[in-house]
């Protein structure tokens, strides 16, 4: 092939979502919001299943960029909910483009007292539902000719820290299922990659940054030497949603201000 045309092919549409509609669980807060918004801003319609009520920020924001967006509240582990989200889904789009695991709980505590009960709240939502979300949506997208699946890892996909209980397994298993679903889904041209957020000012976090030393160890330990804001991530949402990555699969994308880069030594920051 002509090294120049290929060259030419290119354009900044490559970044464009006009015309896509994106699933993002969990898009009426915090980061998953910022998902939502990025979406809207390049051009797609949203779909969100949320499990908390108030939904009325994210709609304002996405409406005031010109796209549509629907909600559909009730629990991801309901493998009936689930089936009622992805009609609903259809019905009101006709169309699943891009699928953004980012719905999960994080219960923190210490490993010898942590509750069976917890552990099994975190594994089924921070790693069975995106396995068996991704697997109905992905026949969707096999049919359309391709899509975008973006899991929503961690920092602690790749470390943890004394108290992260079963989150930080969860997250570590996020890039196993990443690299799964790019075996499995490559050959329908679906795409399927991961964001590892670093730290975020977020609900999550409020009790830990009770602790002055943990936020002395998070200030310390980050390159950058701030903690991210929403919009450090929504051009990364956009990219791996878009057609500008569609030769990346099965990767994590850390975006983090260079933490996972450095050394930090472990701390027990619930003292």
């Amino acid at each position: 092939m002509d090294t120049r045309k290929t060259m030419d092919y290119f354009s900044m549409d490559y970044f464009s979502l006009k015309g896509k509609v994106a699933m993002v669980t969990g898009g009426n807060t915090n980061l998953g919001m910022a998902y939502c918004v990025a979406f809207a801003k390049a051009g797609a319609d949203i779909f969100v299943p949320h499990y908390e009520e108030d939904v009325s920020l994210v709609k304002e924001l996405v409406e005031a960029e010109g796209r549509k967006i629907e909600f559909l509240r009730g629990d991801l582990t309901s493998g009936e909910y689930r089936q009622e989200l992805i009609e609903a889904c259809m019905r009101s789009y006709g169309r699943i483009d891009i699928l953004v695991n980012n719905a999960g709980a994080a219960i923190f505590n210490d490993f010898q007292q942590y509750p069976e009960k917890a552990w099994r709240t975190v594994i089924d939502l921070n790693l069975t539902v995106p396995f068996l979300l991704s697997q109905a949506v992905s026949k969707i997208m096999k049919e359309q000719g391709g899509g975008k699946i973006i899991n929503i890892g961690s920092s602690l996909s790749f470390q943890a820290d004394c108290g992260s209980g079963a989150y930080a397994p969860t997250k570590a298993g996020i890039l196993g299922l990443t690299r799964m679903l790019c075996q499995e889904l490559a050959q329908y041209n679906i795409q399927c990659n991961a964001i590892c957020p670093g730290w975020f000012s977020g609900p999550m976090d409020v009790e830990l940054c009770k602790h002055d030393n943990f936020i002395n160890y998070i200030n310390e330990g980050i390159p950058a030497r701030r903690w991210g804001y929403l919009d450090d991530l929504m051009g990364t949402a956009v990219f791996l949603a878009s057609k500008a990555s569609d030769y990346i699969n099965g990767w994590p994308i850390h975006v983090d201000g260079g933490k996972s880069s450095t050394f930090a030594p472990e701390i027990k920051w619930a003292e």
